[in-house]
């Protein structure tokens, strides 16, 4: 029964890969991955914009990239580029996300999507009235041990859902980057991130939230747990960026459980053991580090027309921002300029 499950799941076709033309805004690390990852789709890279030509000239050299901008403007406007890949910090994604949007282009956005709800839900409606395709670049979400992990707990592989524990911890407080609150810096955007949207893709929005943790002297978030109660099932997201952790997740049910190896929101795989001793090891096998999923479901959706992606809806991302808004709250994280949060939706701490 379990491979049968798992087999049925629908996982973005990276062979399938349609010709979508890509130009990637702000030549990072992450953007690195991209550009790497999308030579084993059938997409490509034509150009790369940096505030820095110099720098953009470096990336494109190194990537094979034909065409580099000295300015964002300069590539959102470029008629041989269908999507842009924002790759900027955090903070700046919602201005970025808006400038490719105003050029009619298609916007596939780094993860975190926005610095909180608010700005997302404003990305979300200018693609929307400009009728062009955005999605979150949550790469996690289309891998295929996640998308067999969902299509498990769905068939009732594990019995109902009890309980769900997910870890992101890293010892990177000495990256400058994640430590000022002017770049939506703070453990939660960066690495909490991934269990609390992976724990939203199996359970969506929570009844109520607690959360706990420790800022640092510049005011961002360095370490948290949060709660999340969902009536009779509860789980558990931990972050930090002062210590290390297995980064392990599993999910617990009334006939069994799924385990995920270290490192469980990137290409890795997973164990399901069903209390009556069926017990199934999946590991898929990866061309690519990963990012090449998100590249092949967005390329996929652009080609056809669609404005939004079925396997993670834009309603998935705002809701995960909410989530992410109310441990800031409750953590008292507020970055420059961000207006107050909103006022707690039934999913908070009630105190």
């Amino acid at each position: 029964m379990l491979n049968e499950i798992i087999k049925s799941a629908t996982v973005p076709d990276v062979a399938a890969c349609p010709p979508v033309r890509w130009g990637i805004l702000a030549p990072g690390g992450i953007a690195r991955k991209f550009a790497s990852d999308v030579q084993v789709t059938g997409a490509t890279v034509t150009a790369v914009g940096s505030r820095s030509l110099e720098r953009a000239e470096t990336f494109a050299d190194e990537f094979g990239i034909p065409a580099a901008a000295g300015s964002y403007e300069e590539l959102v406007a470029r008629e041989d580029v269908d999507a842009i890949y924002v790759a900027s910090p955090h903070s700046h994604h919602r201005e970025h996300a808006l400038l490719a949007i105003d050029a009619g282009k298609a916007v596939l956005v780094e993860k975190a999507f926005t610095r909180n709800a608010a700005e997302a839900r404003e990305v979300i409606d200018a693609a929307r009235e400009a009728n062009v395709f955005v999605m979150e670049a949550m790469w996690s979400r289309f891998l295929p041990h996640m998308v067999a992990a969902r299509a498990l707990v769905a068939n009732g592989a594990i019995g109902e859902v009890t309980q769900i524990v997910a870890d992101h911890c890293q010892a990177i407080s000495h990256v400058q980057r994640l430590v000022d609150p002017e770049l939506a810096g703070g453990a939660l955007l960066d690495l909490g991130v991934y269990p609390l949207s992976f724990i939203h893709s199996v359970l969506g929005v929570p009844d109520s939230i607690v959360t706990r943790g420790s800022l640092l002297e510049t005011g961002v978030d360095a370490t948290s747990t949060t709660a999340l109660n969902y009536g009779d099932v509860s789980a558990v997201a931990t972050t930090s960026l002062r210590t290390k952790s297995p980064v392990r997740a599993w999910i617990g049910g009334t006939e069994g459980y799924i385990d995920f190896d270290r490192g469980f929101y990137q290409t890795t795989g997973l164990e399901v053991v069903r209390h009556d001793g069926e017990k199934v090891r999946f590991q898929p096998s990866y061309k690519g580090r990963g990012h090449d999923y998100p590249i092949a479901e967005a390329s996929r959706c652009i080609a056809e027309g669609k404005l939004e992606s079925e396997i993670f809806p834009l309603q998935g991302t705002i809701e995960v921002m909410e989530i992410m808004d109310e441990v800031r709250r409750q953590l008292g994280v507020r970055y420059p300029n961000e207006p107050s949060l909103r006022p707690p939706h039934p999913a908070t701490d009630a105190r």
